[in-house]
């Protein structure tokens, strides 16, 4: 490798991470977060002029990217599926470059200019509540927000890379500020609320304790159980392919999907919280259940069950 194609990578590979967080929020899925990284990538090579930032150049390119993604008929069919959810993670799993996606960039903190709830500072992170937040969003708005709240380019700058005017990034921006504000609770629950009350639904649902189910939901908590796009089965209980809302309905089904499952139970990390993760007999996850806690309760239930994409979780 000469001099120069060195230097090109090494450059590159310094935001590598960045780019592959910020794909990741924007899409909800790693794999196509790292294949739109991948096409940043030999974009750069192709590049014919030399940029005055290499980073402003790469942060524009990958939301491009996401935008085109996510505009495509596949995404748009994914989107629709009110089960949906982002694909879990354990971070400290992560093999190569992907190891470094939370907090990969020290200018990857979020602005709170222009009258910002400095509570959107939670948007770096990476729990499944705050995704599940941002895919709320439409693509212009996550993008939007994204840009201007957690890598702070102005509304110039993202006026050209979303294609709008600066009024209607804007606008785009309020609009998003004010959707993700709605779920702000969610974001501000400390590692030890979500352990406590995690452990305590852990062991409430293996008894089936209804009664104490329902004293750790909130009264208008939700379930989403996604099982991907042909739906799971697992035991005798097939995933619901709508939300279930109240904490009564939340507790009888937990209850009774738990019962003589025969899955093994282990607590971990996943996307930067305490998560539950369910074995069976082969070395790959059943499925993983996160929560989003709220003023000691929880609010909600995140299920993941799709095969395809419970990949990156492994036995240790």
């Amino acid at each position: 490798m000469s001099d120069e194609a060195a230097t090109e990578l090494a450059v590159f590979q310094a935001h590598r991470a960045l780019l592959l967080g910020l794909a990741y929020r924007m899409l909800g899925d790693l794999a196509r977060a790292e294949d739109l990284v991948q096409e940043a990538w030999l974009r750069w090579q192709r590049r014919g002029v030399e940029p005055d930032s290499p980073r402003a150049w790469l942060v524009t390119a990958v939301p491009r990217l996401c935008l085109n993604e996510l505009d495509s008929a596949r995404a748009r069919r994914e989107a629709s599926r009110p089960d949906r959810l982002p694909e879990p993670l354990d971070l400290a799993a992560l093999p190569g470059p992907a190891a470094g996606l939370a907090g990969a960039d020290p200018a990857f903190v979020p602005s709170i200019e222009d009258g910002a709830d400095e509570r959107l500072a939670r948007l770096e992170r990476l729990s499944m509540a705050v995704l599940v937040s941002l895919q709320r969003l439409t693509p212009a708005e996550r993008a939007v927000l994204l840009l201007h709240e957690v890598l702070g380019h102005d509304h110039a700058e993202i006026a050209v890379l979303v294609g709008k005017s600066e009024p209607s990034c804007r606008k785009l921006l309020e609009r998003a500020r004010r959707r993700v504000a709605e779920d702000r609770r969610l974001f501000e629950a400390t590692r030890e609320d979500h352990d406590r009350l995690l452990r305590a639904f852990l062991a409430a649902a293996t008894a089936g304790d209804t009664a104490g189910l329902v004293s750790l939901l909130a009264a208008d908590a939700t379930l989403v159980t996604d099982g991907g796009p042909g739906g799971r089965r697992v035991g005798g209980v097939r995933n619901l392919r709508e939300p279930l809302a109240g904490a009564a309905r939340i507790a009888a089904f937990v209850a009774a999907a738990s019962t003589g499952t025969g899955l093994v139970t282990e607590v971990r990390d996943l996307n930067g919280q305490p998560a539950l993760v369910l074995w069976g007999e082969g070395d790959a996850p059943v499925g993983a259940l996160l929560l989003g806690v709220a003023d000691g309760r929880i609010a909600r239930v995140f299920f993941h069950g799709d095969a395809a994409r419970l990949r990156h979780i492994t036995r240790r």
